[in-house]
């Protein structure tokens, strides 16, 4: 079940509430200039969050189920 907590992503709407968001349906981000979240079926949401902290949330969840062939440990040869 840990698999299951990189796959989610927290996030804070502008009016500060926060929840979470499933990584394997966000299709685009966006700062327009606020972050816009598109998903894979087209909705949007805007977050507090900066553009640089959820691509790297993105990119934590793909390194751990080994999508884009990168493991952590492979990151220090990069």
């Amino acid at each position: 079940m840990l698999w299951l907590l990189n796959i989610i992503i927290k996030v804070t709407r502008l009016n500060g509430k926060s929840f979470h968001i499933n990584a394997l349906y966000i299709d685009m981000v966006e700062s327009l200039p606020d972050l816009t979240i598109t998903f894979t079926n087209g909705k949007k949401i805007v977050v507090l969050e900066k553009e640089e902290e959820i691509i790297q949330a993105i990119i934590q969840f793909y390194r751990t189920v080994n999508v884009l062939g990168l493991r952590d440990d492979e990151e220090e040869r990069l």
